[in-house]
């Protein structure tokens, strides 16, 4: 996948096994946000990530993780340390959610900033920090 692309529909599973469609969130900037529970950077991001949320959901905007992890570990994880951001279960398996979204490496954290359309605008290896985050989810500021 790269910049320009139009993101695929996946079908993604949340905590409680409900099913999403990525296509739900057509209409708001998105930031997917594929994360682990043992990934170390990605939990020192998470911070930011949730005061992103808050800041920018009246904007049209939402960040959307992905746990790449055990389901279960996820949960364990989420339920210590809750975020107000929505979480999905990424596939693990060949090819895994994140390959998908082209993380060729599979390294963790990786972003993913989508227009209101379902366009790739940004894509991001590594951890965001919070003028990154503002710039991207910002209404009157584009990547």
């Amino acid at each position: 996948m790269n910049v320009g692309d139009l993101r695929p529909d996946l079908a993604l599973l949340d905590l409680q096994g409900k099913e999403h469609r990525l296509s739900k969130f057509h209409g708001k900037r998105v930031l997917i946000n594929f994360w682990a529970s043992w990934c170390v950077p990605c939990l020192k991001e998470m911070p930011a990530l949730n005061d992103a949320q808050r800041k920018f959901a009246d904007q049209g905007a939402i960040v959307l993780g992905i746990a790449m992890d055990d389901p279960s570990r996820t949960q364990a994880f989420l339920a210590a340390h809750p975020v107000d951001y929505p979480i999905l279960l990424g596939e693990l398996s060949s090819p895994s959610t994140s390959l998908r979204f082209g993380d060729l490496d599979e390294v963790l954290p990786f972003s993913v900033l989508l227009d209101e359309h379902g366009q790739v605008l940004v894509i991001h290896r590594g951890p965001l920090d919070a003028g990154q985050l503002n710039k991207w989810l910002s209404a009157a500021a584009a990547p």
